[in-house]
């Protein structure tokens, strides 16, 4: 039988404060932003410049994230797919047909 000694915290694992801390991660989702937040030192749009200069995001399906963890791996499969379309004279303009 467990017990834990009654020092203000208890383990729980052993049934102590699971009830009470499911409770407070299941609050509705709320806009609010909560007061202990402080942005007063951040800076808004600090990658923003990076981004433009040369980045494509893309959003994965979770299926293709779970292949593909990796933008590199991403890269690659598409190089190969790239390779084997030239090869077999697909076009690869980078524009689409109309």
């Amino acid at each position: 039988m467990w017990t834990t000694a009654t020092s203000g915290f208890e383990l729980s694992v052993h049934g102590g404060l699971t009830a009470e801390n499911e409770l407070t991660m299941k609050k509705a989702d709320s806009d609010a932003m909560r007061s202990h937040y402080d942005f007063a030192g951040g800076v808004r749009g600090k990658y923003l410049p990076r981004l433009a200069k040369g980045a494509n995001v893309v959003v994965l399906d979770r299926d293709v994230a779970k292949i593909f963890p990796s933008s590199n791996s991403v890269n690659d499969a598409l190089r190969v797919l790239a390779e084997a379309g030239k090869r077999h004279g697909k076009a690869t303009t980078g524009r689409r047909a109309s």
